[in-house]
């Protein structure tokens, strides 16, 4: 055989062992594809799945929060959230610039963020972004952002009750007011499904429902929106008007024990979160707490009359107008030499209430005090309320005695007060306050606080104030018979109580023949001259229980002032 010959032989067998090499490989390519298609197809399909098939959250929305009548108070609106699957994103940096231009990020903030989550499949780049903004960013289709459904807490009313309904915080997570209190009943409960994504992470099918989403239940509040703006409106220009620090302004329904309006001053904008300061968020009506001054008076009285040793007529001497205890002096405006108990009321003399609180045994004081709810908060449940402070009898001096008689040594809330105020316009009854609107039968039958012989009696002294020579003139509603007390009270301070700065308050009730709404008004160091509480506080309670009254459709039961008005009118015409 010649070299030639040998050559080509040599070749021929290297030919076919190579291709059998390649035939060899591609039956055993062949086969592997029938094996995984026919015989293992279950792994191909989870093996896709594991890279395609997601598990999605269904965000549920938050229960409504209505006034007592329906209308919104807070409401959830959808937005869209951004977010990305961190590893896919950092395989497109040349999208990077366009993506946190529409965002509104940095680079380097976005470079941060990826690289600090890079081992994980989710991250937010932005929440609640409007859809015209999630629009433009999902256009850009950069790998691994996507879009997630939401949703955003709106409160339509702003400001007006934003101290009441509170606010969310951007994971709709109840931070203030009722919004935090009833927090666990208004969260919805979020579902589940599986879905199948694209390469960019788009949702391309559904899959299977794993769990619903459950919405939170609606709650209705005990405030009536219309009375609510009424007293927002006046306490802000009351505020405005006297220069003042602060200011809280509390309507009750006395029959139920409901809160009909809540407001305070400084208010705040749930709606925009950036502007919140805890100073301004605060619900002053609810947590913090004053001395009440002369506004405590009728519960004095109220305890001399039950107590037996006093009647409305019974004479003090309240000369020489001032009294000396302990190295301290009591003093009244002037000096009102013999008056009797109604009069003590009418005139608001310091002297007159301690001379009463004095003539009683301490326990029989400061039943009276606990019984209609000074020391105890009022049962409303709401978060931070505070119980005031009203020590033991056991601890009082001769001194204390007498200054708590006219409100100075014992600290209450706006709405304690409102509570207590209730009792005197609610025949004696004592009801836990409710920020929920009440049906008939869910209304609290409460406890007996004072006898209604005494709060008849009370609430007839209270009417002399607000009528020509009492304090509280400008209280007088025309039309309707008004009760109520003033008080101008010195504020404390480091080493004692300041000078020239002072809280009015006025605190009262209408109709007094058959009394339907308290209302206690408090404006924080009122910086224009004026800071009684008849001329100060006294107006705001006019104005916003006139137009509560009205709205209510109580009618009036002033027949004198009445027949006036419309003999005026008559007149006119």
């Amino acid at each position: 055989m010649t070299s030639r010959s040998k050559q080509q032989v040599i070749f021929r067998g290297r030919l076919n062992f190579v291709m059998g090499v390649l035939g060899i490989a591609a039956g055993v390519l062949i086969w592997r594809m029938v094996d995984l298609h026919i015989y293992d197809h279950d792994f191909l399909k989870n093996q896709g799945d594991a890279r395609h098939l997601r598990v999605m959250s269904i965000n549920a929305h938050r229960g409504m929060i209505t006034d007592r009548h329906g209308e919104p108070l807070a409401i959830s609106t959808p937005v869209e959230s951004v977010w990305a699957h961190p590893g896919e994103l950092l395989t497109a940096r040349q999208q990077w610039p366009q993506l946190a231009k529409e965002l509104g990020l940095s680079l380097s903030s976005l470079e941060r963020l990826l690289s600090q989550k890079q081992g994980k499949e989710f991250v937010y780049l932005r929440r609640h972004v409007n859809p015209q903004q999630a629009e433009r960013v999902m256009a850009l289709s950069v790998p691994g952002v996507s879009l997630q459904r939401e949703y955003r807490r709106y409160y339509p009313t702003g400001e007006v009750s934003a101290h009441v309904v509170g606010f969310t915080n951007i994971d709709d997570a109840g931070q203030e007011g009722i919004e935090l209190m009833l927090d666990d009943v208004l969260r919805g409960e979020s579902g589940s499904k599986r879905v199948i994504k694209d390469r960019l992470g788009h949702v391309v099918e559904n899959v299977e429902s794993i769990s619903d989403a459950n919405p939170g239940k609606d709650i209705q509040l005990s405030l009536d929106r219309r009375i609510q703006y009424l007293a927002y409106r006046e306490l802000k220009a009351a505020v405005t008007r006297h220069m003042a620090k602060a200011g809280s302004a509390v309507v009750m329904d006395v029959k139920t024990g409901e809160v009909l309006a809540m407001v305070n001053q400084p208010s705040y904008n749930p709606n925009n979160r950036q502007s919140l300061r805890s100073d301004h968020y605060r619900n002053r009506a609810v947590t913090d707490v004053f001395e009440p001054g002369s506004t405590i008076k009728p519960f004095t009285v109220s305890a001399g009359l039950e107590s037996g040793r006093f009647r409305p007529e019974t004479a003090i001497d309240t000369s020489p107008g001032k009294l000396r205890m302990a190295g301290f002096t009591i003093r009244d405006i002037r000096d009102y030499g013999r008056i009797d108990v109604a009069t003590v009321i009418q005139k608001s003399s310091n002297v007159g209430a301690s001379r009463i609180a004095l003539a009683l045994e301490p326990q029989r004081l400061w039943e009276t005090f606990s019984s209609v709810g000074f020391g105890f908060d009022t049962g409303s449940g709401f978060p931070g309320e505070s119980a005031g402070l009203l020590n033991h009898f056991y601890d009082w001096r001769e001194l204390d005695r007498a200054t708590i008689s006219y409100g100075y040594g014992l600290s209450v809330t706006p709405l304690q007060l409102a509570q207590a105020y209730s009792v005197l316009a609610n025949e004696g009854r004592l009801r836990p306050v409710s920020f929920l609107k009440l049906d008939n039968s869910e209304i609290p039958r409460g406890r007996e606080a004072l006898e209604t012989a005494t709060i008849t009696k009370v609430r007839t002294m209270l009417e002399r104030v607000v009528q020509k020579g009492g304090t509280g003139t400008m209280a007088a509603i025309p039309g309707y018979r008004v009760a109520g007390k003033t008080g101008t009270v010195r504020k404390a301070g480091i080493g004692g109580y300041k000078e020239e700065h002072y809280l009015s308050v006025f605190a009262g009730m209408a109709p007094v023949s058959n009394p339907r709404l308290a209302m206690v008004v408090m404006v924080d160091d009122p910086d224009s001259g004026e800071y009684y509480g008849g001329t100060v506080a006294a107006p705001v309670f006019a104005n916003v229980i006139d137009g509560a009254l009205r709205l209510l459709g109580v009618a009036p039961d002033e027949i004198q002032s009445l027949g006036m008005k419309v003999a005026m009118v008559g007149g006119e015409q």
